[in-house]
């Protein structure tokens, strides 16, 4: 997807999750400085689509291979839950 400034990647996330979530400033920059100290994300400053200075963030190597672990990790404990699920019935 490119490098966002951080309200792009909120409003993307709402989206995609078909507003279901909600997300806000006090949510998703922590989370961005967490993953920028991870080395998963990188920043760059530069200028938003209404003329303002603005953070963007872009995936690193390092963190797109997180994101397939994490991928890979969400998908094991969903399989789990859906098998524990379906012997209850």
């Amino acid at each position: 997807m490119g490098s966002m400034h951080g309200y792009r990647i909120a409003r993307r996330i709402e989206k995609v999750a078909e507003n279901l979530v909600r997300l806000n400033q006090g949510s998703i920059y922590p989370a961005l400085i967490r993953l920028e100290q991870q080395a998963w994300i990188r920043t760059q400053w530069g200028v938003s689509e209404t003329k303002r200075k603005v953070k963007f963030y872009s995936l690193t190597r390092a963190g797109s291979k997180q994101l397939n672990v994490e991928v890979a990790n969400w998908e094991r404990t969903t399989t789990l839950i859906t098998r524990v699920l379906e012997a209850k019935s």
